[in-house]
């Protein structure tokens, strides 16, 4: 009877805290996505947990936090929903799940302690008077990227202030596991579940009533530096290994009592670049690409750059290296206008024999499918609200 009444008051907490939410003007945005997925209360989870649909509360945390500080575990939770971090970060995790894990939540916790600073209705989960999870502020208004790369930086050399630990799990498989057509769903719910919530906000708020919907305007549309981005991709997919240095000696062998160098990348490998010339790319984004794709080369100094232009079929194929590299971006000449079917790179590479260490595909994302690589793949894609659904995105801004 005892562990029926506390399981009972974990389960009534838990809902009552959602209900409130709900129910609060300020939150009005939170009604359409916190109906997606299902809420579960369980006992196999520590903290909290989410796939990118459901949510899922460890008891024992429930009945840990006051409930401003389960408040706040809540919209935690709906934000990488939002964001949908655990598909848009797809290749972060896959790198360094950890690292990912922390950079997600580093945006998320300063973005809430933004929204409610006096903490009179959601506060910073708290035990025993210190903070359970991520928040440092050198971070704010920083993307995940961005923030991985830093934390990236310092576990590598084995300083700064270290990765922390955040308060919830992130279900990383669960989310990349699904067939297509359940991410497309889902992708779908969501999409239909932030328009609510944005009716909802000005509904009750009025258009601009409260600095909600500005600070989860720039969550949902984050100003990601997509050049930086692209030069990270090739930087860390790339990685040279041609050169020794023994100013830093090789870590790996340090605990052995082995001194050996760590090797300086002076050269990257093998680069293919497709373009999409089915008819929606203009001249201009082409030409912003290449021209990036110019100045990274000339930094990481890759070995060749197939150059392919493609639509239904691989219309045109450029090859550069050092000694014509420069001109890419103003002698290339592209090819095609038919349909649209990136498929038709991957089968080509195949045929030709082409064995790349990465791939940069530029589209407007209007394709019939996005195939997988045998190599890391970045999608430069035009239209703001596509994603795709391998390797990782980053939009193209029409500058």
């Amino acid at each position: 009877m005892n562990m029926m009444t506390q399981v009972d008051a974990a389960d009534r907490k838990l809902k009552r805290v959602k209900i409130n939410l709900l129910r609060d003007p300020r939150f009005a945005f939170w009604r359409g996505i916190m109906m997606v997925g299902k809420t579960e209360l369980r006992d196999d989870i520590p903290t909290a947990c989410t796939d990118g649909c459901n949510e899922l509360y460890g008891r024992k945390l429930v009945e840990i936090l006051d409930e401003k500080m389960l408040a706040f575990v809540v919209l935690h939770e709906n934000l990488h929903k939002i964001g949908r971090d655990l598909t848009t970060w797809k290749r972060l995790f896959e790198e360094d799940a950890e690292l990912a894990n922390v950079a997600c939540d580093h945006r998320i916790n300063l973005l809430l302690v933004d929204m409610d600073p006096a903490e009179q209705t959601i506060a910073f989960p708290k035990i025993a008077g210190q903070r359970v999870g991520v928040y440092d502020t050198r971070f704010k208004g920083m993307d995940v990227p961005s923030i991985y790369r830093i934390l990236k930086k310092e576990k590598q050399e084995g300083g700064g202030s270290g990765v922390g630990q955040g308060f919830d799990e992130h279900d990383w498989q669960s989310a990349n596991g699904m067939t297509q057509e359940a991410k497309d769903k889902l992708a779908k719910e969501i999409d239909q579940a932030l328009r609510q919530g944005e009716r909802e906000h000005r509904k009750v708020n009025g258009k601009g009533g409260s600095n909600i919907e500005r600070e989860l305007s720039a969550l949902l549309n984050p100003k990601i530096n997509w050049r930086e981005v692209l030069a990270e991709f090739v930087r860390s997919t790339c990685s040279g290994r041609d050169t020794s240095t023994w100013r830093r000696p090789n870590r790996r062998f340090l605990a052995q009592d082995i001194l050996l160098p760590s090797m300086q990348s002076e050269r990257v490998g093998h680069i293919v670049v497709g373009v999409d010339t089915s008819g929606s790319i203009t001249g201009p984004e082409i030409t912003a690409m290449l021209t990036e794709v110019v100045a990274v080369a000339k930094q990481v100094q890759p070995e060749k750059i197939d150059l392919l232009y493609w639509d239904s079929a691989v219309a045109s194929h450029e090859e550069y290296n050092d000694t014509n590299l420069d001109m890419l971006a103003t002698s290339t000449k592209p090819r095609g206008g038919g349909g649209t079917s990136p498929a038709c790179v991957k089968q080509y590479l195949t045929d030709k024999h082409i064995n790349p260490e990465c791939i940069i595909m530029l589209t407007d994302g209007y394709v019939d499918s996005w195939p997988d690589f045998d190599c890391p793949v970045l999608w430069v894609v035009t239209t703001k609200n596509i994603t795709a659904q391998t390797g990782m995105t980053i939009h193209l801004d029409k500058e």
